[in-house]
């Protein structure tokens, strides 16, 4: 996965925040993002997720999983969701955005694990570096490979993730697919 130059990461940030300043103007809606205004690392489509932290708080997180757009145009789009459209929150107001901290990651193309049981995924684990997919059953569920600051266990991280994408704590399935991907952190 290629990092992105300084510059771009600033360019990106600055992107993010006019997104979530447009969304609170009112009725301002998404950002326009003209992808052909940017560098060429910023309109190679690649998946990205905003986390938007309030006092060290959770305050919205959103992404793709799969490139599907410039990566300029998904920091965009996944900026304004975060602050807007997160069902856990409520939305953002204009008032908060000066208190908000704002984290990019930049993730590279899901790869398959292939797993034979829970025993041999905790094996294949890597804490901090792998984000990962969990599929089954029609649900999913994805941690962020920085979500391991939180759950450094490898049990307890797939616990928590279980139960994210609606599952019980204790569920397996040979059905199920895991998939992990590495980030970018910026």
């Amino acid at each position: 996965m290629n990092r992105l130059a300084d510059s771009e990461v600033e360019e990106l940030r600055g992107v993010a925040w006019a997104a979530i300043e447009r969304g609170a103007e009112g009725g301002g809606g998404m950002l326009t993002v003209e992808s052909k205004d940017y560098p060429e690392a910023l309109r190679a489509p690649r998946a990205s997720f905003v986390t938007l932290r309030k006092g060290g708080q959770l305050r919205g997180c959103m992404g793709s999983l799969e490139a599907r757009m410039p990566l300029v145009e998904d920091v965009a789009c996944n900026a304004y969701n975060a602050a807007f459209k997160d069902p856990r929150f409520d939305p953002v107001g204009g008032d908060e955005i000066p208190g908000l901290d704002l984290k990019l990651s930049v993730l590279s193309p899901p790869e398959p694990v292939p797993v034979s049981s829970e025993e041999d995924l905790l094996r294949q684990l890597q804490p901090g570096v792998d984000g990962v997919i969990l599929q089954a059953g029609g649900r999913r569920g994805t941690f962020l490979p920085a979500v391991w600051d939180m759950l450094p266990n490898p049990r307890e991280f797939l616990c928590q993730l279980k139960r994210k994408a609606g599952l019980p704590e204790d569920y397996w399935s040979d059905e199920m697919t895991i998939q992990r991907y590495g980030a970018d952190e910026y």
